[in-house]
């Protein structure tokens, strides 16, 4: 089987005693197309080093929403910075991750999140690329801006929550949902019925490594050479082969970063 590891922050400080031999490990373990995604201007700058460095990598860039500045022209100047990286660069394949994320009471304002939010759309939908969404604690307002805003590219809810209604938004806005470790997790009660909410065509897998580590290595370093682990939780929901399912998920993951 090939895997396609669609989120994952190789540039990560968990990484820095072995990055080199981990990054060979999951290629000899099936993962041949990698995407590395950045946080902040900075880590968008490292994760196109490393997508530059390793030839199955690419690179998705982006201000994540609690890593966004605290006033507007400080969030305007870090998009623009975005936008020229993209425009120098290649090997970039969508703007994120971006959204919303309103689980800690000290975080950016909801007001300037869904600010960087829509013009990260915007930035995306000019550039003629793809999105990725991070979404916690802030369904309602997720929703509201999938609505409000066209998405002329494509995306994908990353690391999805299993909410019904926002999986129908995203699958409205023609966004592909990603699947990653909690669906294996025996707290995620309802992953089954939202795994089968979602079309085959429309359905992508990730570890958003080093974190979320599936079961049945849980609480361990993660990498994408657990993708077999995710692979074959989602294969039984649908009732399928593991194979099928990693290869359905590989050319939707293509289709939809226009990859070869």
């Amino acid at each position: 089987m090939n895997f396609f590891d669609t989120h994952s922050h190789y540039y990560d400080a968990k990484f820095d005693n072995d990055r080199e031999e981990t990054i060979r490990k999951i290629y000899n373990s099936g993962v041949t197309k990698c995407v590395d995604v950045g946080c902040d201007v900075e880590t968008s700058k490292k994760a196109i080093s490393i997508a530059n460095n390793h030839k199955f990598f690419y690179s998705i860039i982006g201000i994540h929403p609690s890593e966004i500045s605290l006033n507007k022209k400080e969030i305007d100047k870090d998009i623009l910075e975005i936008k020229n990286l993209f425009l120098t660069n290649k090997k970039i394949v969508a703007i994120g991750e971006i959204g919303l994320d309103y689980h800690y009471d000290d975080g950016p304002s909801k007001e300037l999140q869904q600010y960087a939010f829509i013009n990260q759309i915007e930035l995306a939908n000019e550039l003629k690329l793809p999105i990725s969404i991070h979404t916690r604690d802030a369904i309602d307002d997720t929703i509201a801006i999938l609505r409000k805003y066209k998405i002329e590219n494509g995306g994908i809810l990353h690391c999805c929550p299993f909410n019904r209604e926002l999986v129908r938004h995203g699958l409205n806005a023609g966004l592909y949902i990603a699947f990653g470790g909690t669906s294996t997790f025996k707290s995620s009660k309802n992953a089954p019925e939202i795994v089968n909410m979602v079309p085959k065509d429309k359905m992508l897998i990730e570890t958003d490594c080093p974190y979320l580590a599936p079961e049945p290595v849980r609480g361990t370093r993660n990498d994408s050479s657990n993708l077999k682990y995710i692979v074959r939780k989602i294969a039984e929901f649908k009732n399928i082969e593991p194979e099928e399912m990693a290869q359905i998920t590989y050319n939707n993951a293509c289709e939809l970063f226009k990859i070869q």
